[in-house]
């Protein structure tokens, strides 16, 4: 029987390994902007202007417009191929709408409005405070429900643990990949991430208890077996399942991906990176995790028989 447990090890030195950008890029870019993250003005307050060109334009001359008159912390991107920009800047009025609507069309000719929508700061304060309690609110409960459905089980509160720091490991792979595709293309955090995070708690969450729910009958069926042997034997019991589920979702997303348009490319694309993450995670992170804890070492001990009757189920 392959050990996967026994190879937790490798599972954490890959687990460290993609999650630790976005912990650098967090201190990186707090230190420089005083924000954690690139938040968009959905949390900071702002100005987003999406316009098409008749003729595709630079990024850069669009931007010089806004710099020249005093914005000059304004972001220009290209989206698709057919001229069409989005311009993310300060928070501006009708009137200065209109001012720059007649510089870009003096310079770069007619063009058509494809949205505008600005956000006063207070407000993207407020969505920011309860984009970080929705994450707090929804980890903990997922903490306490853990807990409580594994009540018979030895440690339950173990089971509970692992699988938020499971979840915590996702949210830190898809923040990576955000804040790498920021630096390529200036994708930012906006409300469209905070529910692809949210989604894949729940995915995540779901093939974490699946195994956990193994495990918890296992203890019952194997009673002499270490608890080392059967998280490994649970693992591999679920492990088609698992992937196959998620085979099944990223066929789907993958297919909006393509077709989607670039409107929800970022929301698909983390979902991609997000459920790829939270397979990883449930199967080689949450379950290794919790054998290291019922054995107390991270490191796998060399006997098979070590902790033995560890994590057993209690009697009614």
């Amino acid at each position: 029987m392959f050990k996967l447990v026994e190879k937790r090890g490798l599972w954490f030195t890959i687990s460290l390994i993609v999650t630790l950008p976005a912990i650098l890029f967090m201190i990186y870019f707090g230190v420089t902007t005083g924000q954690v993250l690139p938040l968009s003005i959905d949390y900071t307050g702002g100005t987003v202007w999406e316009i098409r060109f008749a003729t595709p334009v630079e990024t850069a001359p669009v931007r010089d417009v806004f710099a020249a008159a005093g914005y000059n912390d304004t972001s220009v991107f290209t989206v698709g191929a057919d001229g069409t920009v989005q311009i993310k800047l300060k928070p501006i009025d009708g009137t200065q709408k209109e001012v720059f609507k007649q510089t870009l069309t003096d310079q770069f000719g007619p063009f058509e409005e494809l949205s505008y929508r600005s956000l006063g700061p207070s407000v993207g304060g407020e969505v920011s405070q309860a984009a970080l309690v929705a994450v707090l609110v929804a980890s903990g409960l997922i903490l306490l429900y853990i807990a409580w459905a594994f009540r018979q089980v030895s440690h339950p509160f173990r089971y509970g643990i692992t699988a938020v720091i499971a979840l915590i490991h996702d949210v830190l792979v898809t923040l990576t990949f955000i804040c790498i595709m920021y630096f390529l293309v200036g994708w930012e955090v906006d409300t469209l991430t905070l529910t692809a995070i949210l989604t894949v708690l729940g995915f995540s969450m779901s093939d974490t208890v699946v195994v956990f729910d193994r495990i918890r009958e296992n203890l019952r069926r194997y009673k002499g077996e270490s608890f080392a042997t059967i998280a490994n034997r649970s693992l591999l019991e679920t492990m088609s399942r698992s992937i196959a589920t998620q085979i099944t979702a990223f066929l789907v997303l993958v297919a909006i991906l393509v077709l989607g348009g670039a409107t929800l490319r970022q929301f698909v694309a983390s979902l991609i990176v997000g459920f790829a993450s939270g397979v990883f995670s449930s199967l080689f992170n949450a379950t290794p995790l919790l054998v290291a804890w019922e054995e107390g070492s991270l490191l796998p001990r060399k006997s098979n028989n070590a902790g033995a009757g560890s994590g057993r189920v209690v009697s009614a």
